[in-house]
């Protein structure tokens, strides 16, 4: 079998920034062993497979260890690949997934995201998560991941984790956000147990910092920086109960997979 394949940097302007994805274009679903084992073989963040049907696409993501509900910058890499290489002729997408219908629009250069507005709410400290991120936080939420805060972005830089807690963890990660010096807010995340010790640019992580720093900061339209290595911009607008994220994109490779 061969199939076709693209690697994308999603939230980038350039080549080698942002967060790298694969996209798969499939005829029909292979089996779900085969598709991890393909992600696996990636070792991306995420490797994206995506079907068409009736003008919309049945799209899913998997992490070199497991299948995961919702990816957002997977999914802006995907919507770049079949506006750019496949010549999609409408200026919106619509994706069939296991977060329901995700709608992504072209405006010019950026592509922009609806995805639903994921609600924090206040926990806890997980015991050991302290020690494991080396600072006292202001507070600790819970959603699918744990949203961690702190004080300054120079908190946020500083952290060096501890991963072998983390995998611990009964949630999937661990956002850690301050407000930023020259955005609105900044991010890290980190979901070792599911083979990402660092995340570069997380776009579901920001269906929870959006409405959480909205409600902070007194306004619908923000915008974020993720302060990881490769790092990436996000620009975040809370519409109710949905948040709409834009980007760019660029293809860096194009490739075949051959078995």
């Amino acid at each position: 079998m061969r199939l076709r394949q693209y690697q994308v940097d999603a939230f980038a302007d350039r080549a080698f920034e942002g967060n790298p994805a694969a996209v798969c274009q499939l005829d029909g679903w292979l089996d779900d062993a085969l598709l991890q084992a393909i992600a696996e073989e990636n070792n991306l963040s995420e490797t994206a497979f995506f079907v068409a049907a009736d003008g919309r696409f049945a799209l899913r993501w998997f992490t070199p260890v497991a299948e995961v509900d919702l990816c957002g910058h997977a999914t802006l890499a995907t919507a770049h690949v079949i506006f750019e290489h496949l010549a999609h002729a409408q200026p919106v997408i619509t994706f069939v997934t296991r977060s329901g219908e995700l709608h992504v629009r072209r405006q010019g250069r950026l592509l922009e995201m609806d995805f639903p507005a994921i609600a924090a709410t206040p926990c806890a400290l997980p015991e050991g998560m302290l020690a494991a991120l080396g600072r006292q936080p202001l507070e600790v939420l819970a959603a699918d991941d744990y949203l961690v805060v702190f004080a300054s972005e120079a908190d946020v830089l500083a952290i060096t984790p501890n991963q072998a807690w983390l995998c611990q963890l009964d949630l999937r990660g661990v956002i850690v956000s301050a407000p930023g010096s020259e955005v609105d807010f900044v991010s890290r995340f980190f979901a070792p147990k599911y083979g990402i010790p660092e995340d570069p640019v997380t776009g579901s992580a920001h269906c929870v910092l959006t409405p959480f720093w909205a409600d902070r900061l007194g306004k619908t339209t923000l915008t974020a920086r993720q302060v990881s290595r490769r790092g990436g911009n996000i620009g975040c607008t809370l519409k109710g109960q949905r948040v709409a994220l834009s980007g760019s994109a660029v293809t860096v490779m194009e490739s075949e997979l051959r078995f």
